[in-house]
């Protein structure tokens, strides 16, 4: 959408790693945790990450920005709860969540597989599924993308 590059998009009900480490597929945007391994190991190589700074795990690799002024897509993992759970069952495991990821160990670690500890409050969480849904949703849209 930002460059008008046109790529094919293949759905795989698994990994798709087998295709590309045949050459079969030549390029896939995947989670840096899944994809680490591979670029460790030199059976892939990592041509840019696509959060907005550098990963401390691979420092040399650019982000997809410094090609692409204002691009930024990022796999996340959360944890939610049913809209109407009380407020300080929330509250607590958020805080319980919160304190295990600022654990030195805990982060040091997550840091090493390629992910990035994110401690916020439940409502800096539900601003940033927010803002996630509309980006990704003018994506979409513009895309035209359909459930396969």
């Amino acid at each position: 959408m930002m460059t008008g590059v046109k790529l094919v998009h293949i759905p795989y009900k698994g990994s798709q790693f087998p295709d590309l480490l045949s050459g079969q597929v030549q390029i896939t945007f995947n989670p840096l945790p899944s994809s680490l391994n591979f670029i460790n190991t030199g059976k892939l190589r990592a041509l840019a990450v696509t959060s907005a700074t550098r990963q401390a795990v691979l420092p040399d690799v650019p982000t997809v920005g410094e090609f692409v002024p204002g691009y930024e897509g990022n796999a996340w993992f959360g944890i939610g709860a049913p809209k109407n759970t009380p407020k300080e069952i929330v509250d607590k495991l958020n805080s319980e969540i919160n304190a295990g990821l600022a654990d030195p160990k805990l982060s040091a670690r997550l840091i090493d597989l390629g992910g990035v500890p994110m401690l916020v409050t439940p409502a800096e969480f539900g601003k940033f599924i927010a803002d996630e849904t509309e980006k990704w949703g003018k994506v979409v849209k513009f895309a035209g993308l359909k459930v396969n």
